[in-house]
């Protein structure tokens, strides 16, 4: 397949049916979107709505509106964004709430640094679209409270209780072991503030706070390095205790081909050498291993813990995965098995991903590896979103341009 008539159908894909899926679960009785669908369509009007969810289908809609100029979408990101400062927003003691119920009202007022970072994303994308400074003050805000509130010297921490005393952290942890830090907060808190930085280029009065944040930007690429990253393995540990002492043998095959590109799209945001310089091999590294270790029957697994491979193929990793090895082979286009990597995925996820016969469809969570799906997992939940497949064809698109 050419590079146009994949563009065609990843547009065609995101507009005829991720897009419309989406707005299907537009909740105009209690504001917000839906938060539980099963496989067979049936949508629980009264499930708990997650923050997560609701700050990924605030940027979904507010970036691709942007990207498409299409501004019969502004209702659903509006929806999102009101529904965001209006029911998750502890106007009490600040922070968002992890999750709410059906009508708004705080169910689970955990407040975690994945949870507020994900909300500066979406919030951003709202603003770059819409210009309301009110949407970036928020962003703002959220910034502040994670650097006062949810870090250390050492760097991000992950779970407190609604007055900010540390709790728990099983939220983001998982293989048996609970973590002080993690990788993947690490990396989505610099997902953040890599957007928080690029849409506050151009405004003088954030520019004090737009220094600050390149500050975190280059602690956090010197975390990655000398912490996150394992240079033997050519890999990243996942879970940590205060320390960044490893927890687990855990090799997170779609957060490593994911944190390559993104970790590339920060330091091209931040825009300096040094930075550059240091990140760039290890985006070189994770992506060549990745391909080499977890690039398999036109898919990728979903991870390996002790040397034994989850063969599940995990709606979010094949997404990442197409966008990291066309990354790859945009980095360095002599790796032409980088882009046919990203073509076959996507070629596998038409065929076994994609739920057939649904009109719009979404992805299964997972299939195995012949391509099986797991029919019990929903389609919607607090984790299950627009974000990783919305963005990769956003992304692709853009790309193959």
């Amino acid at each position: 397949m050419n590079t146009k008539q994949w563009k065609t159908e990843l547009r065609q894909h995101l507009t005829k049916d991720l897009i419309p899926f989406w707005k299907g679960m537009r909740d105009t009785e209690n504001g917000g979107f839906y938060g539980y669908m099963d496989t067979k369509g049936k949508v629980d009007k009264k499930a708990e709505k997650g923050c997560i969810l609701n700050s990924r289908i605030l940027w979904f809609f507010s970036s691709a509106c942007t990207l498409l100029g299409e501004k019969s979408l502004r209702p659903y990101m509006d929806q999102a964004y009101t529904f965001l400062k209006e029911s998750f927003l502890d106007k009490e003691n600040g922070g968002l709430y992890w999750s709410v119920t059906y009508d708004g009202k705080p169910a689970d007022d955990t407040k975690h640094t994945y949870n507020q970072a994900f909300a500066i994303y979406g919030l951003c994308a709202y603003y770059e679209n819409t210009k309301q400074l009110e949407a970036l003050d928020l962003a703002g805000n959220l910034y502040e409270l994670i650097e006062e509130r949810m870090r250390d010297e050492g760097g991000y921490l992950e779970a407190f209780d609604v007055d900010f005393a540390p709790v728990s952290n099983e939220k983001l942890s998982e293989n048996g072991v609970e973590a002080t830090r993690t990788m993947n907060t690490l990396l989505h808190v610099m997902e953040a503030y890599t957007e928080l930085y690029r849409v506050t280029k151009n405004l003088g009065e954030y520019r004090e706070m737009r220094e600050k944040v390149a500050q975190n930007l280059r602690e956090m690429f010197g975390i990655i390095e000398k912490k996150i990253y394992n240079p033997v393995k050519r890999r990243q540990e996942v879970f940590f205790d205060q320390d960044y002492h490893s927890l687990i043998d855990l090799y997170s095959y779609g957060h490593d081909i994911e944190s390559a590109w993104l970790i590339q799209r920060g330091v091209e945001v931040l825009g300096e050498e040094e930075s550059t310089a240091s990140m760039m091999p290890l985006v070189q590294a994770m992506t060549e291993e990745t391909y080499k270790q977890a690039y398999v029957h036109h898919s990728m697994p979903a991870e390996c813990e002790k040397g034994v491979v989850d063969e599940r193929r995990v709606w979010w990793v094949q997404a990442e995965a197409i966008t990291g090895f066309y990354n790859g082979y945009q980095n360095w286009p002599e790796r032409a098995e980088y882009a046919e990597a990203a073509q076959s995925i996507w070629e596998f996820v038409k065929t076994y991903v994609m739920m057939p016969g649904k009109t719009p469809t979404e992805w299964y969570w997972y299939v195995d590896k012949d391509g099986k799906p797991a029919l019990e997992e929903p389609i919607v939940e607090p984790w299950k979103c627009p974000y990783h497949n919305g963005r990769m064809c956003m992304e692709m698109i853009r790309r193959l341009s």
